[in-house]
């Protein structure tokens, strides 16, 4: 028995999500009606499913809380934040002295760019 792992987020403007995914990933968008598929080389990674009445959960301890974030590990952290700022993401903690910085996408998701320190 073999098991895929595909993440699901929940939007209410399901082009935008997807879209930014895609354009993180480099992937290919497939659109249903209520529902996208990032796919990269083929492969399903990220599914967004639209929920008209989605609220963002507000980090890092409001409500809602946040229950889940995706830390995505980049080798050009100046290039990785350049890139994920043009698709629409937004600083919600800057890096300091972490090897990480939070963002919201979209919808309003955490997410984690961080990098080695080599």
């Amino acid at each position: 028995m073999r098991f895929s792992q595909v993440v699901v987020f929940d939007a209410a403007d399901l082009d935008a999500e997807s879209t930014f995914w895609a354009g993180i990933l480099d992937g290919q968008v497939r659109r249903d009606d209520d529902w996208h598929m990032i796919s990269v080389d083929g492969d399903a990674r990220i599914g967004v499913q639209l929920a008209p009445n989605h609220v963002p959960p507000d980090w890092p301890d409001g409500v809602p809380q946040q229950q889940i974030h995706l830390d995505l590990w980049v080798d050009d952290f100046p290039a990785a934040h350049a890139r994920v700022m043009e698709l629409g993401a937004r600083v919600l903690a800057e890096a300091g002295e972490h090897n990480f910085q939070v963002y919201a996408d979209p919808a309003g998701h955490p997410f984690c760019l961080c990098w080695g320190t080599d």
